[in-house]
């Protein structure tokens, strides 16, 4: 008799953990379904509904939880259970779907509307770049000497000094070294400090006939309003027989004609340079005022843009060209002072500073 009450009594208690494992799995169940719910609702955009998703429906989520957990159900009630779950995910997926399609279509809108132009606003222009002063008027030079018959030839930027002094007549203890304060890098190399050098080099190599020019960086210790210890600058050089000072001022009016004014005109007063023989300073008349005298000119009509003269009978024999056969002239110019002549800029140093206010006035 104590027998089976005891048996009945074990029966019962399972009974009870059965039903009670029963309960235990629908109130869970009902839990994440309204959990889910309340976490659907609060959704707003796309990646809250991508975290809800993977909350519930991945792989680590509390359905798949569920799912896992059905072993603790009793057997004979997995199934139905089973299907309550399956039931609860498809519903899910059904209402995420459904919900990613709204959010979507609220993204794009939401999107377009702050992505919308305003036809009524003014236009953004992208500034649009132009050439610096001194880059065109080195290739105005250039197209207007070639146009001559001109050669382009550009020498190293550091020099020996043979072919910067010596070979264009100026030795060492030669009085015109102290009229260029140079940058020395060793007791033989320097920075060039004329681009005559470049001429040498071409004469070295090619015989005459010769027409070429040499544009290029310079450099020399000074610095003031109208001085840079760095500058650009244009040297020509003629190699032929019978080129005279005739040739070199005719070449030079057509030169000036083009760059300044169809009226300019170009005069030639004696000077001296160690590497030409007679030597010349080269003034173009005033394109401001005509010749006639004006604050530009300082009253005079003529301002001076070169120096020029006929090639040394040294720097041809030192090139291995006869002098009693051949002549030449030659010409260099500063381009900086050029541009400032050319566009009225009274101080080189805003030809350096890069200050886009100044360089923006120099369009086509």
């Amino acid at each position: 008799m104590e027998e089976k009450e005891k048996d009945q009594t074990n029966v019962g208690a399972e009974g009870r953990e059965e039903n009670s494992k029963r309960g235990s799995g629908a109130s869970l169940l009902e839990a994440v379904r309204e959990e889910a719910k309340r976490a659907l609702a609060a959704v707003r955009d796309s990646r809250a509904l991508y975290e809800v998703r993977m909350k519930y429906l991945g792989r680590a989520g509390k359905v798949t939880a569920l799912l896992k957990g059905l072993r603790e159900i009793p057997a004979e009630e997995r199934p139905s259970f089973g299907k309550r779950i399956n039931d609860l995910r498809e519903a899910l997926e059904g209402e995420i779907d459904a919900l990613e399609e709204s959010v979507r279509r609220r993204e794009l809108e939401e999107r377009l509307a702050q992505e919308k132009t305003d036809v009524t606003m003014p236009g953004k222009r992208r500034k649009q770049g132009t050439l610096h002063p001194v880059t065109r008027v080195r290739n105005q030079l250039i197209d207007i000497f070639v146009g001559m018959g001109f050669e382009v030839y550009e020498g190293p930027e550091i020099e020996n000094e043979y072919y910067n002094f010596t070979a264009l007549n100026t030795p060492a203890d030669h009085p015109a070294r102290d009229m260029q304060d140079t940058f020395y890098l060793t007791d033989e190399f320097l920075l060039r400090t004329q681009t005559s050098a470049g001429q040498i080099r071409l004469m070295e190599k090619k015989k005459p006939p010769i027409k070429m020019l040499s544009p290029g960086r310079v450099f020399r210790s000074d610095d003031d309003a109208t001085h840079s210890p760095m500058f650009h600058q244009m040297e020509g050089l003629v190699v032929d027989r019978e080129v005279s000072l005739c040739d070199l001022q005719g070449m030079l009016d057509e030169f000036a004609r083009t760059m300044f004014s169809g009226t300019s005109k170009t005069r030639l007063r004696p000077s001296y340079f160690p590497f030409t023989e007679p030597s010349v300073e080269v003034d173009v008349s005033c394109a401001a005022c005509g010749g006639k005298g004006c604050s530009l000119c300082k009253g005079t009509g003529w301002i001076e843009v070169l120096g020029a003269g006929m090639v040394n009978r040294r720097v041809l024999e030192n090139c291995g060209i006869d002098p009693d056969e051949y002549s030449g002239f030659a010409f260099g110019m500063g381009i900086e002072r050029i541009a400032m002549l050319k566009y009225g800029v009274n101080n080189i140093k805003l030809l350096t500073e890069n200050d886009v206010r100044f360089l923006s006035q120099f369009r086509d």
